[in-house]
């Protein structure tokens, strides 16, 4: 049966600044999924959205025939609301391992399909699988029981959901189109949508150790995903966070897991604590529920026994000591003041050379890696202070580990101490509801 496009076609119109029709879209996604478009020619077409862009309804229709490429979930008949959340990626960055079953507290089901790491920024699952026994892959049928016993799911998206999106992003990767707003959103929203949750909310993170560096560019990027899930009937809501500065202490898989539960047990770092509280409250307000209090179901205990029954539903054994590493090299003040600057990008560099983190899809990860901040933003140190420790299961990997931090802000340091504290605004903005007073990312001198 003969095409009723062609790709050399499809991809003149957007090169030369034109707008792609529906049917253009739809066939160019499918035919691309089935093979029939090759890699060069959708690199080609990648390239032209990225110069030249998409408007809203190209967008949409993007996102849709990515969505149509595969099956779509839908959890309507379980009886009780649902609410997800998606970050865009940090160092440090573990808050759906608590987030989610804190949601799950207050009758809300939290099906959190969630990826692996690359580079700098960490994978949810690939911290999860420090707890021995507990599986990533569940089924569709298998998801929806623990949603039901539970309340609240952390799994692998099946190969079924998207697959447009799987082969277009890998593509991405390596021809230099991953800074496509338009494209970035359809590959998160596409995902989301088809995951069939009826509550979604975005966490946008913006600073060094973010995608997006600057906050006019996480505004554009939230208020399309905004707009994408408004449109498709989704209720979604946009939180703009820091990551200039890591989040929490623990910036590896095993000690993100290891802090999770520290914030479950009721403790744990304050921004953790903040942020978590926050998206708890959107995920809920989205639900229709507005008189919870989710502080209050990490300090009495509830957060902690939902944490308990979704990590043993999926195998895992919650009692079980994590990883350590048996070599450790720490990082001390070279003066006295106060820690002006933390930066999120040296230290998830550094955390990644460690062993933390991938290169490659298929390398493999030392759990036990990463770094640990004794002291963090606004801070004050003591020259001969540890401010933090470097962790690793080889010797060989401390030195470029050590580089990284030397090397970040343009080889000023990931680290400066200054003479006046700094205080850290960890929610910047919210698209899709009220916005806080603070307007530009990274702190704000204390007065």
């Amino acid at each position: 049966m003969a095409e009723r496009h062609d790709a050399v076609s499809v991809i003149m119109t957007k090169r030369d600044g034109g707008t792609l029709s529906d049917d253009q879209i739809d066939w160019v996604v499918d035919a691309y999924t089935r093979g029939v478009v090759a890699d060069e020619q959708m690199s080609s077409l990648a390239m032209a959205i990225y110069q030249r862009g998409m408007n809203r309804t190209e967008i949409a229709r993007w996102t849709a025939a990515m969505i149509a490429s595969g099956e779509r979930l839908d959890f309507t008949d379980l009886g009780i609301p649902t609410a997800d959340k998606h970050s865009t990626g940090g160092v440090g960055d573990k808050i759906t391992l608590p987030l989610a079953p804190l949601v799950a507290v207050f009758g809300v089901g939290v099906p959190q399909l969630s990826g692996r790491g690359l580079g700098h920024t960490g994978g949810t699952l690939d911290k999860l699988e420090s707890i021995p026994g507990w599986r990533a892959d569940m089924s569709n049928a298998a998801m929806r029981q623990q949603l039901l016993d539970v309340g609240a799911v952390i799994c692998a998206a099946g190969t079924g959901l998207a697959p447009a999106d799987k082969k277009l992003y890998a593509l991405r990767d390596v021809t230099g189109t991953v800074e496509s707003i338009p494209m970035i959103s359809a590959s998160i929203m596409s995902k989301k949508i088809a995951e069939g949750t009826g509550v979604l909310v975005l966490d946008v993170k913006v600073g060094s150790g973010a995608f997006m560096k600057n906050i006019e560019d996480a505004r554009e990027l939230a208020r399309t995903m905004v707009d994408l899930g408004t449109d498709a009937g989704v209720v979604t809501t946009a939180l703009l966070t820091d990551m200039s500065t890591p989040l929490g202490r623990g910036i590896g898989n095993a000690m993100e897991v290891t802090e999770s539960v520290e914030v479950l047990a009721g403790g744990g770092p304050a921004d953790v604590v903040e942020l978590t509280v926050e998206l708890a409250r959107a995920m809920l307000e989205g639900a229709g529920i507005t008189d919870a209090d989710p502080a209050a179901a990490l300090k009495d205990g509830r957060a902690m026994d939902k944490w308990r029954q979704m990590i043993e539903s999926q195998g895992g054994d919650v009692d079980a000591p994590m990883p350590v590493a048996p070599i450790v090299e720490e990082v001390r003040a070279e003066a006295d003041g106060y820690i002006t600057r933390l930066d999120a990008m040296g230290a998830g560099i550094a955390a990644w050379r460690l062993g933390a983190g991938r290169a490659r899809k298929d390398d493999v990860l030392d759990l036990s890696a990463g770094v640990f901040l004794h002291k963090t933003l606004g801070d004050e140190v003591r020259k001969g202070d540890v401010i933090m420790t470097l962790h690793a299961e080889s010797a060989d990997r401390m030195p470029r580990g050590l580089a990284a931090l030397g090397e970040a802000c343009d080889g000023a340091g990931t680290v400066e101490i200054g003479s006046a504290a700094v205080k850290r605004n960890i929610i910047l903005d919210r698209i899709g509801g009220s916005a806080p007073d603070a307007t530009t990312p990274g702190t704000a001198t204390e007065r």
